[in-house]
Parts: C-alpha cells; sequence; structure tokens
C-alpha cells in the first residue's frame, strides 16, 4: 500500500522545516566543528535522517530503508564508477612514468602556481565539466595539480571552487535542460537567463582562484592572464548559452580560454614566479621533450577528453543505449510505487506516484569512458602493460574505499530525505519569504546541491516548486527557474558529495572537515551574490532578462 508524503508533520511549516533540517545542521557540525571523517559525518546525518523519516514524518521503515539503499545504490553507479575510473588513470600516468613529462611540459609553458591552477582547475577542469560532469572534473584536476606539487588541501580546494563556473552547463547541458523539462518552460529560455547570471561570477573565479592562493597584491602580477581566462570564459559562455543553447557553453568556453591563455603566453611572462612557502623551483635539465613526447605524455587525458565528450553526445549516448544488453532498468525493490506526492509539491494533473526506477546504463556510463579512455592509452605508455594497469585498478579502488562508502551514505541521505517529504519540508519554508522571494530563491538550488551534489538533481527537486511559488508571489518564474540553477552551483564546493571526491583525489581522505571549512566561506559568499543579482534583476534590473 503506497504512502503518501507528509510535509508539515509538526504542525507548522517552519517548526517542521527545522526539524527537516536536524540531519544537515548535524552534517555540517561533524565537518565544520568537529573536523570528523566524511564517512563518520555521513553515518551520523544517515541515522538521524532514518530516524525522523519514520518517527516524525511516519514513513514505513521498509520503504524508507529501501529509499536509503537506492541512494547508496545511485551512488555507486554512475558517481563512483566515475571517481574510480577517473583516479585510476591519473594514478597510470605517474606509475609509468608519463605524468613527470606532464609536469615538465607545464613548467616550461609556467612554472607559476597561479597560472598553472588557472589553466587546470578552472579551463581543463571546465572541459570536462562540460562533457562529462558528476564529479569528474574535480576528481581528474585535483589529482593533477597534487601530480605538479601543489599542497593537497589547496589543490581540492581550488579545483572546488574553481568548478563553480561551469556546473550549470555541466554535462552537456544536461541540469538546464532538466530544469526545462521539470518547469514546463523551454530549455533555451532558462541558459539565456542562466547565460546573464552566471558570466558576472564566471568573469570573476579566476581571480578569486589566485587571491584565496596569494593575496590580492600577488594575485595583481598575474592580472593580464587572470583577464584573459575571465574574460574569455565568461564572454563565451554568456554568447553560446544565449545564441545556441545550454549544451556547448562549457565545453567551448574552456577550448577558447585554454586557447586565449597559451597564446597570451607566448608574449607575456609574470614578472616574478610565485609558488606556495618553503618550495623550490622546478629543475628543467637538459633539452626540452619532443613534441612527440609530450604528446605522448598527455595522450591519456587527450584521449579522456574525446572519450568523455563522445560519451556526452545525445546522439552517440542513444546509440550505446540501443545496444542489446547495454541499459539496464528495473523498478527499485519496496519503494517504487509505494511513496505518493502530495500538494503544494505536486502540480495539479500531475500523477502522485513517486516513481524509483533504477538505470545500470553501463556502457554509456561517463565512468566506462574514461575506463576505455585508460585502456586505449596503455600501448602508448613505454614499458606499461594491461596487466601492471589491471593491478593500478585494483589498488585505486582499495585507496578509495572511504570516499566510496562516504559518497553512498551521503546519497543515500539525499534520497532518504527526497522521498521521505524532508526535502520538500524544507523548500516550502522558503516560500514563506513572500515578496524577497527573489532573495531566497536561489537558496533553494544552493540547498537542492548540498544535499545531492547535482545540479540536475536540485533543479529536479525543486524548479517546479520554484515556478508555482513565483507565479504566486509575483516573480517571474522563469528568472525563479534559472536562480535555482544558478544558485546550485554555488553549493557544489562544500557538498559532502563533492568534498569526497577531492579529498579522494588528493589522498585527503580522513580530512573532510577541513576541506569543508576552507570551502564554506567562499560558498557562502558567491551564494549571496547569486541572491543579490536574483532579487535586483526581478526588479530594477528586469530589462536584462530575455
Amino acid at each position: 500500500m503506497a504512502w503518501t508524503q507528509i510535509y508539515n508533520p509538526a504542525g507548522g511549516a517552519l517548526l517542521s522545516a527545522l526539524l527537516a533540517g536536524i540531519p544537515l545542521f548535524a552534517l555540517f557540525y561533524m565537518l565544520a566543528v568537529r573536523r570528523a571523517k566524511g564517512h563518520y559525518a555521513a553515518a551520523t546525518a544517515v541515522i538521524l535522517s532514518f530516524l525522523l523519516a519514520v518517527l516524525v514524518w511516519g514513513m514505513p521503515v521498509g520503504t524508507a530503508f529501501s529509499s536509503l539503499i537506492y541512494g547508496a545504490a545511485f551512488g555507486l553507479f554512475p558517481i563512483i564508477w566515475i571517481v574510480i575510473t577517473a583516479v585510476w588513470v591519473y594514478n597510470m600516468t605517474v606509475e609509468s612514468g608519463e605524468f613527470e613529462h606532464i609536469k615538465q611540459s607545464l613548467a616550461r609553458l609556467t612554472d607559476d602556481r597561479r597560472l598553472q591552477a588557472i589553466f587546470i582547475a578552472f579551463a581543463f577542469g571546465s572541459f570536462i565539466e562540460g562533457t562529462a560532469g558528476f564529479g569528474t572534473p574535480v576528481a581528474i584536476t585535483a589529482a593533477m595539480l597534487v601530480g605538479l606539487g601543489f599542497q593537497p588541501l589547496y589543490a581540492a580546494g581550488i579545483c572546488l571552487i574553481a568548478n563553480t563556473a561551469p556546473v550549470a552547463f555541466g554535462a552537456i547541458g544536461v541540469p538546464v535542460i532538466v530544469a526545462g523539462q521539470v518547469s514546463g518552460f523551454s530549455d533555451l529560455t532558462i541558459s539565456q537567463i542562466v547565460g546573464r547570471q552566471l558570466p558576472f561570477l564566471s568573469v570573476i573565479v579566476p581571480l578569486w582562484l589566485c587571491v584565496v592562493m596569494c593575496g590580492f597584491r600577488r594575485a595583481m602580477e598575474v592580472l593580464p592572464a587572470i583577464a584573459v581566462a575571465g574574460v574569455s570564459f565568461a564572454a563565451s559562455q554568456f554568447l553560446f548559452s544565449n545564441f545556441h543553447g545550454p549544451t556547448l557553453p562549457d565545453i567551448m568556453s574552456a577550448l577558447i580560454t585554454i586557447v586565449a591563455l597559451v597564446l597570451l603566453l607566448r608574449v607575456w611572462k609574470p614578472a616574478r614566479i610565485w609558488r606556495f612557502a618553503g618550495e623550490s623551483a622546478s629543475v628543467l635539465e637538459g633539452a626540452p621533450p619532443s613534441a612527440g613526447v609530450v604528446l605522448r605524455a598527455w595522450g591519456p587525458y587527450i584521449i579522456l577528453a574525446v572519450m568523455v565528450f563522445l560519451w556526452g553526445l545525445p546522439q552517440f549516448k542513444n546509440l550505446l543505449n540501443a545496444i542489446p544488453g547495454a541499459v539496464i532498468t528495473f523498478a527499485w525493490p519496496g519503494l517504487d510505487g509505494m511513496v505518493h506526492k502530495a500538494a503544494p509539491i505536486l502540480a495539479a494533473g500531475k500523477d502522485p506516484n513517486y516513481a524509483a526506477m533504477f538505470t545500470f546504463n553501463w556502457l554509456s556510463a561517463g565512468g566506462t569512458a574514461i575506463l576505455l579512455a585508460g585502456f586505449f592509452s596503455v600501448p602508448f605508455m613505454p614499458g606499461y602493460s594491461f596487466g601492471k594497469a589491471v593491478a593500478c585498478f585494483g589498488r585505486t579502488a582499495v585507496q578509495l574505499r572511504f570516499p566510496i562508502l562516504t559518497i553512498a551514505m551521503i546519497l543515500g541521505l539525499a534520497y532518504l530525505m527526497n522521498y521521505s517529504g524532508m526535502s520538500s519540508t524544507l523548500g516550502i519554508a522558503f516560500t514563506l519569504t513572500g515578496s524577497l522571494f527573489p532573495l531566497f530563491s536561489p537558496l533553494l538550488g544552493w540547498l537542492g546541491v548540498f544535499l545531492t551534489g547535482s545540479d540536475t538533481s536540485s533543479n529536479a527537486l525543486f524548479c517546479g516548486m520554484q515556478r508555482s511559488t513565483a507565479e504566486v508571489v509575483g516573480m517571474d518564474p522563469q528568472l525563479a527557474v534559472a536562480a535555482n540553477s544558478s544558485g546550485g552551483v554555488t553549493g557544489k564546493m562544500i557538498s559532502p558529495q563533492s568534498i569526497s571526491v577531492a579529498t579522494a583525489a588528493t589522498n585527503l581522505v580522513g580530512q573532510e572537515g577541513n576541506l569543508f571549512r576552507f570551502t564554506l566561506g567562499h560558498s557562502v559568499a558567491m551564494t549571496l551574490f547569486i541572491c543579490v543579482l536574483t532579487y535586483l534583476q526581478s526588479g530594477v534590473l528586469h530589462w536584462m532578462l530575455p
């Protein structure tokens, strides 16, 4: 027998929201105050959410447990599948000695840590976000920066901050496309509005990264590179999001930014090279490696970029999924059809059934593209073999055992809160803000990404509510839907799922709390920026919207 969600079990929206927030408050306390290991913090939040779902929201025990396992399964596939394969490719380049050539090629291009961060974390990371998403860019770029000699905490934190700019258009525009599907608006219109919000943030992200690393005064020493990267990316993001749609802003912005930076460094170099305290200069002995050696060393990442780009194309993905046995879909036992949505979450005329279908698309998954890229790269690694690659994969899986556990529990928490109605209870509390809703609208997206680690999931969860609430309070509903996605990008860097990915890639397992504290202030500051911008665009700056 199906169970109908309850959104105000305590008799009032505000009190119910406070109860629903208990697991999140506990997660915040464990990470930010206690600096607990990620899996301990996640386990605490899971236990509290399970007890609240059953005892306060009245969710049947079996249904609650099933939703928890359903979320954990989604954490294992496709998310953990991406993390393991991405870190595996990096580990292979290190074991084979090819990463030394990558380091040397970057050092000869620029030995300045600020510029390396802009190149790898911002530009290359945005390309990977645009093609794959779901944690892939942080896993790859954070591992690369550590390999280049960055301090692990800075590598992880910088990559999380840099990943803000491209998130809304990640994975070939999936978050914006989902926002359009859920809200009923054109995804092109949503893309245009997001493209008139995020470029204001994107243009300052390179400066933000440098200031975090070395302070404002030293950041000004590389102002030409900061300006070229920020303006190239923001202008491209605006143009492609407004005149093409949501699928290409990240990919084209990243490529244009990389080309612009390379051209700049042919005619300009920073007067002083900046490195971390106590770090010695890179020693470049002998003649530079030949172009062939450099190309071979970068080969795994070139192949990876091509593979994830192909796998991200809807046409190619559909072709892979059409192969018999490539997609296994089934209703999740004990959950599908067992939960019904109710007003105010359920839109009029919509099916109340909260479906729970698990799709195991093993061939078209992003992690499979990275796995194949790794194996395709083996013949180009001198002295390496497929046997060594398989052994390296096993060691990588063992290395990531605690992040795997953490990510599975975090996704289990998110799904339990979704199916129990706790997430929607939190969202409904924001509707009490009335005429100030435009100021708080991006916070719904921020909360959704914090809960799920995904802008796509946040949009699926809250964009319908954003539209209906905006129509009631008199806000442009299309702006509210776009603000959900724009606000969500700033929550990515503090999402426990993202933090677990970053700590796994940088061998910081157990220091999730320190990384959370590192990124929290930046997340809050960027979120406030989007909130104020959305409020102004709903009023005096409404002329900015399409």
